[in-house]
């Protein structure tokens, strides 16, 4: 597996910058285009390197300060055809599939925590789908409501945070987590309370849910589900295999534990309303300290990644990456 870097790096420093790429292990093709950059004028450096490679490449460009007076982008090419690409691959240390470009995981997570107008829309259908399906006894709006939900964006950036010291990060996806539920919550208990007297459902709705049950009743494979859950999860998101996340979405029980707390709340079943407030929180902590786990677990197996990164960590909480 190999990306294409792009590095628009001003004149004085186009030498240097050339030099570092083409000694780069990993490294299948380098071209210059020389005076191509209008803004900062300067080249257009662009690289086609080795996925297991790139950490390696980045820190050594974040020594040269090159994010400061150019830019640094990334994309996966779909199909390439090269042998020297292939003799990259080989001389690169690990596989592509197993390689942390922190940089990476960081802007990943860090779109997908803020709180937004879209997040707490999602967030607020999602726990909407999953009272309706609470009170008519509907696994498949459950599962529906699963798959909407946009919490897991938030919980892997807490993970982030805590791996790496991006406080800032963690920040932004608590707040988008502690605003998003209880709003999506407020909604969800608001519409159950103008759904009863419209007869749209009994007040005993929550004592005939048979299929729901597993909402309140939290227990070990609770807790269980919501770990394999998280370390997939994270895995999907160093691995670029956003396929995966779905089957995360819909394997915890985030959303429907809020959205049954609240109708709970609403029909008076304070004891089913704890219970699955016990559930949502067990799939929150087991989501965030599985993908924490994963993430130390490649710092420890990748011997090279934290000295790179703890020089990046100092930049990163007070420069603009974080907005």
């Amino acid at each position: 597996m190999v990306v294409q870097l792009r590095i628009c790096v001003p004149g004085e420093l186009s030498a240097v910058t050339l030099k570092t790429c083409r000694d780069q292990r990993g490294a299948a093709e380098v071209a210059l285009a020389a005076g191509a950059s209008v803004v900062p004028r300067g080249d257009v450096i662009e690289v086609l390197i080795a996925r297991e490679a790139v950490e390696e490449l980045l820190e050594k460009l974040e020594i040269l300060k090159i994010r400061d007076v150019g830019s640094i982008s990334m994309n996966t090419p779909e199909f390439v055809l090269s042998t020297n690409a292939d003799r990259a691959e080989q001389a690169a240390p690990g596989d592509g599939a197993d390689a942390v470009i922190w940089d990476d995981v960081t802007r990943q997570t860090g779109e997908d925590s803020r709180l937004t107008w879209n997040f707490l829309a999602f967030l607020v259908l999602a726990t909407q789908l999953a009272g309706i399906g609470i009170v008519t006894d509907s696994p498949i709006a459950i599962v529906g409501a699963m798959a909407v939900g946009p919490e897991f964006g938030p919980l892997a950036a807490l993970a982030v945070s805590l791996a790496t010291r991006q406080w800032r990060l963690g920040r932004r996806a608590a707040v988008a987590l502690c605003v998003g539920f209880p709003v999506a919550m407020l909604f969800t208990a608001l519409m159950a309370w103008l759904s009863v007297p419209l007869g749209l459902f009994p007040h005993d709705a929550l004592e005939k849910g048979s299929a729901v049950e597993f909402i309140y009743h939290p227990g070990p494979y609770s807790l269980i589900v919501a770990v394999l859950a998280g370390i997939a999860g994270m895995l999907s998101i160093i691995g670029r295999r956003s396929a995966a996340l779905i089957g995360v979405f819909i394997s915890v029980t985030t959303v429907p534990a809020a959205g049954y707390v609240a109708v709970a709340l609403v029909l008076g079943e304070y004891q089913k309303a704890t219970g699955s407030a016990l559930q949502l929180l067990l799939n929150l902590v087991g989501i965030v300290v599985a993908a924490l786990a994963v993430l130390f677990f490649y710092r420890v197996v990748s011997r090279r990644l934290p000295h790179g990164v703890a020089r990046n960590l100092e930049r990163r909480r007070s420069g603009p990456r974080n907005r």
